[in-house]
């Protein structure tokens, strides 16, 4: 196999797999990030069945668990008590399915750790404005730093404001405040379910445990509360315990965690949006994770997407002939299944996410019920999991043993 050298613009999930991947083909990689200090934004996410497969090969599965927290399934309870999302991982047909909740930081310190233990070069303080195509290859363009020598690919790993996407930015009007906040074994939550309360579809407040994060001595889990952008400021000038009343009046139970938020600085708002970027290559490029395809994270599929992109491109790049072959590949091992997340997505967050009386009316009365009858049970559970549309197959992956991998967390656990 040809060896090429690469550089890579973000040091997110994306960018630290390729360049794993691609370093272990004997690449030449460098990544370049904007930041002091590379590090991750925000508070948990879901490593669904199909991210778990990219870290077992990446030889990461037992330490992200070890990390994280082990969630059995998705529970949603609307505000007069009654369940309109009951989604366990058992459904999917895989002996010992689970997901795992985690920190951002949990994972970003996994890959950025194995990459430094690879030698990769990481360039912080580099800002991307551009780059400039040559007849030796494609540089980098940074904002008050020259640009970089001609690299043979340029992977823009840069996330959904990507300055090489000049397509709409598709803000979506729900983002959310999030928290990571300690739990303890006493709190009324059930500890291995991500659960969600809502108010029709304008209101959700939820919880996911992420487990405990390096160096700290307790658990955590992420705290979230849907709300409109355009609602952000006035949400700012409402009174802390004026909007902790307001969360406590749909899920009174979370109190306990209402009482651990002493101040807005607490809580960060993180905005979503629904976009792609078409097409994701162009000459000696080629776009991967949220700024190739962005999504709201109602299906919790944004790294777990991210971390098969950077697999498919290190197939692309080990099985293609031609250079432009290469990335032909990449795209095409990808493309079907990005094409459906999006357009499932985009149909299912207003059911959740949205200030229509009609959208939550048919979760309810509809769905709900449905989900609860196989085969539908079944395709929700793949739909959850990030398998619905058979992506790991194409990519010559597979689910890992979860039945051997939490015996072996266990085992680790009573060791230490």
């Amino acid at each position: 196999m040809d060896r090429y050298s690469i550089a890579i613009a973000g040091c997110g999930p994306a960018g630290l797999a390729a360049a794993i991947l691609l370093d272990r083909q004997g690449h030449d990689v460098t990544i370049y990030d904007q930041f002091d200090e590379p590090g991750p934004v925000g508070s948990g996410l879901m490593i669904q069945p199909s991210g778990l497969a990219v870290l077992d090969r990446l030889g990461l599965a037992e330490e992200t668990l070890k990390s994280g927290a082990r969630v059995d399934g998705l529970l949603g309870i609307e505000e007069h008590g009654k369940t309109v999302l009951d989604a366990p991982y058992s459904a999917l047909g895989v002996p010992g399915a689970f997901g795992i909740g985690i920190h951002r930081a949990s994972l970003f310190g996994l890959l950025y750790e194995a990459a430094l233990a690879r030698g990769i070069r990481i360039e912080t303080r580099h800002a991307v404005t551009g780059s400039n195509l040559t007849k030796e290859g494609r540089a980098l363009v940074f904002s008050a730093r020259e640009a970089t020598r001609p690299y043979d690919l340029i992977i823009d790993a840069s996330g959904r404001q990507s300055v090489f996407d000049t397509a709409p930015p598709g803000d979506l009007e729900f983002g959310a405040v999030w928290a990571s906040l300690p739990t303890f074994a006493n709190d009324p939550f059930a500890g291995n379910l991500l659960e969600q309360r809502y108010r029709r579809a304008a209101q959700m407040v939820g919880v996911l445990p992420i487990g405990t994060r390096k160096g700290a001595s307790h658990q955590e889990v992420a705290f979230f509360w849907s709300l409109k952008r355009s609602d952000v400021a006035g949400w700012q000038d409402t009174p802390l315990e004026q909007w902790k009343e307001d969360v406590h009046a749909l899920w009174p139970e979370a109190q306990v965690l209402l009482d651990r938020i002493t101040s807005r600085d607490q809580l960060t708002f993180a905005s979503y949006a629904h976009r792609t970027q078409n097409p994701p290559t162009r000459e000696r490029m080629i776009a991967i994770g949220d700024a190739w395809h962005s999504a709201s994270p109602q299906l919790g599929q944004g790294a777990n997407m991210a971390l098969l992109d950077a697999w498919g491109l290190a197939q692309g790049m080990e099985h293609g002939r031609t250079f432009s072959e290469k990335l032909r590949l990449a795209v095409s091992w990808r493309h079907d299944h990005i094409w459906l997340y999006q357009w499932v997505t985009k149909l299912f967050t207003p059911l959740y996410q949205s200030d229509t009386s009609w959208h939550p009316m048919i979760r309810d009365k509809s769905m709900a019920p449905l989900a609860q009858i196989w085969p539908i049970s079944q395709i929700q559970a793949q739909l959850m999991s990030g398998l619905f549309g058979f992506p790991l197959a194409t990519l010559g992956l597979s689910v890992p043993d979860y039945e051997a991998l939490w015996e072996a967390s266990e085992s680790s656990a009573s060791r230490t």
